[in-house]
């Protein structure tokens, strides 16, 4: 059986902040940040919820480990990540089916 886990990174419209998480629905996750669901949240308080990098998993532990590995990163190393992956950090918002 195949499972699915994401882990992501999002910005704001100006690409200013980052804000990296673990889901196993990527798209339903990206919808609740669009419609702010937890107002609290940091991404509802700045903004984030354009998409620009996900890796996909089949284990659960794999995507958490790789999220707590990039929220230790610095600023220039998540750029760097993301560069690698989406050079002219374009919002993949509309490619996740």
């Amino acid at each position: 059986m195949q499972h699915n886990y994401f882990v992501y990174i999002l910005t704001n419209i100006n690409k200013t902040v980052i804000y990296t998480g673990v889901t196993n629905d990527l798209k339903r996750r990206l919808f609740e940040h669009q419609e702010k669901v937890k107002s609290q949240a940091f991404t509802s308080k700045y903004n984030c919820c354009y998409l620009i990098y996900f890796e996909r998993f089949q284990y659960v532990t794999h995507a958490i480990e790789q999220e707590k590995r990039i929220k230790g990163w610095s600023r220039n190393k998540k750029e760097q990540l993301i560069n690698s992956f989406n050079p002219n950090w374009e919002f993949l918002n509309d490619e996740i089916n």
